[in-house]
């Protein structure tokens, strides 16, 4: 079988076809021989062959000597905060995160929930289920459950003060993703009248598969949001390691804009911290960071990258447009349950609408969100658009991709780790108008190539 699953910062692959349970049982085995843990915890999410994935994940461990702890049906970030909170020496979750229905996964870490990239490991585990390099142990390991998600949601109720709260109406949508049953024990302890929307898991996706980037997965958020007149909504992507917001008018907001707000708040506790944002937009985020005198840093896009420089910088706070949150109290990893409760404390703190938080940065910085084009070529189509700017003395930054910076507006095309897709966004200096003429002309220059 062609190790095609094997991406840039994970595993991930359509089922059986590129990733069956006979592989996940190898890719567990390889994991413990390369990394030589005596505990790994283990978890899966909703999709329908997860169950059997991380049953053979499992067995791989136990068959290769190291001892498993099961928690079960999960998100990605709990395995990230389980890792180091019993005291484990890695990690497996089983996911395609917001992959179709067909597709599953493995994303991995080690310990401290440092994540297990290309760079950083995965490629060795790669060569070793080439090669056969297999061992198992006279020893199997021992397996035991720890279902009991008690002291996962304490922590993340350490983030914010309900008692200084009114009391809210928030729409949740869980998209039938795993994220239903922390949602509910969350709540519990809040002064929260909540809407639930497709909160039961369910792999089948009878919704959508769980991803609130795709245009046509927002409308259930923002008609129960109106429906309900809630204070705010809020939706998730599978394994809930994303999530996504709507203001009282069920009208989406950008992560670009949650990154700035994300980081304005934690600097008013955090005075002088680091913050850590990815190159596609970045003009807001280092305008709020820079008047709150905290120093904005710039990482390569992607998870692994994002964590390590936070983990060198000792940043407070981390975000990327896609809506990746990253916190330093959270093993500097990324959460999607902590944004919308740091969002809920700031409406609590400031008497504010969501609405009215953003809605001045979003007339400052208008962005074009981010938009993808199926291309031949990729390299040489980046260089096509490049070229055709250079005359005009930009800025430039190959951060990822590129980045070129004119006086009002700023572009930043790039080809995607994870898909075979250039991403293009474009943002501009209080101009709707100007983002709209540079994106028509960027897709122009991209077309004539293609």
């Amino acid at each position: 079988m062609p190790l095609s699953c094997f991406k840039a910062y994970d595993i991930r692959g359509k089922v059986p076809e590129q990733l069956s349970v006979e592989l996940a049982y190898k890719i567990a085995v390889a994991f413990a021989a390369e990394l030589k843990p005596q505990t790994v915890v283990v978890g899966y999410d909703i999709r329908l062959e997860s169950p059997d994935m991380a049953s053979a994940v499992r067995e791989g461990l136990l068959d290769a000597g190291v001892d498993v702890i099961d928690i079960g049906l999960c998100g990605t970030e709990e395995i990230y905060f389980a890792t180091p909170h019993l005291e484990c020496d890695g990690g497996i979750m089983v996911t395609a995160s917001h992959n179709p229905k067909g597709y599953n996964g493995l994303k991995m870490v080690r310990t401290g929930s440092r994540p297990i990239s290309g760079d950083t490991g995965l490629k060795a585990i790669e060569r070793r289920v080439e090669v056969g390099d297999l061992p198992t142990a006279d020893r199997r390991g021992t397996l035991r459950q720890a279902l009991d998600k008690s002291a996962y949601v304490e922590h993340l109720l350490t983030y914010v003060k309900p008692g200084s709260w009114p009391r809210m109406k928030v729409v949740f949508n869980a998209g039938n993703g795993s994220a239903g049953a922390v949602i509910e024990q969350i709540v519990k302890h809040l002064p929260i009248d909540p809407v639930y929307v497709h909160l039961e898991p369910n792999g089948d996706f009878p919704n959508g598969v769980p991803n609130p980037l795709l245009v046509e997965n927002r409308q259930s958020t923002a008609e129960a949001v109106l429906a309900h007149r809630a204070d705010f909504g809020v939706a998730w992507d599978g394994d809930f390691d994303r999530c996504f917001f709507f203001d009282k008018d069920g009208e989406f907001i950008e992560g670009y804009y949650v990154v700035g707000l994300l980081a304005a708040s934690l600097l008013n506790v955090n005075p002088g911290q680091k913050i850590i944002h990815d190159p596609r937009l970045t003009w807001n985020t280092i305008d709020i960071v820079g008047s709150k005198g905290g120093q904005a840093i710039q990482s390569k896009t992607g998870h692994a990258f994002i964590k390590e420089i936070m983990r060198e910088q000792d940043a407070v706070y981390g975000g990327e447009m896609s809506a990746h949150h990253y916190f330093r109290d959270f093993n500097y990893c990324d959460s999607g349950m902590i944004p919308w409760l740091l969002v809920a404390q700031l409406l609590a703190d400031t008497g504010a609408s969501l609405a009215s938080l953003v809605s001045e940065r979003i007339a400052m910085y208008p962005c074009s969100g981010e938009v993808n084009f199926r291309v031949s070529d990729i390299p040489s189509t980046i260089e096509h658009v490049t070229n055709a700017f250079n005359g005009l003395n930009p800025i430039v930054d190959t951060t990822d991709g590129v980045s070129m910076s004119f006086d009002t507006w700023r572009l930043n095309i790039r080809a995607s780790n994870t898909e075979p897709l250039l991403r293009v966004n474009i943002e501009s200096k209080g101009s709707e108008v100007l983002v709209q003429e540079k994106l028509d002309l960027v897709s122009g220059l991209i077309q004539a190539v293609n």
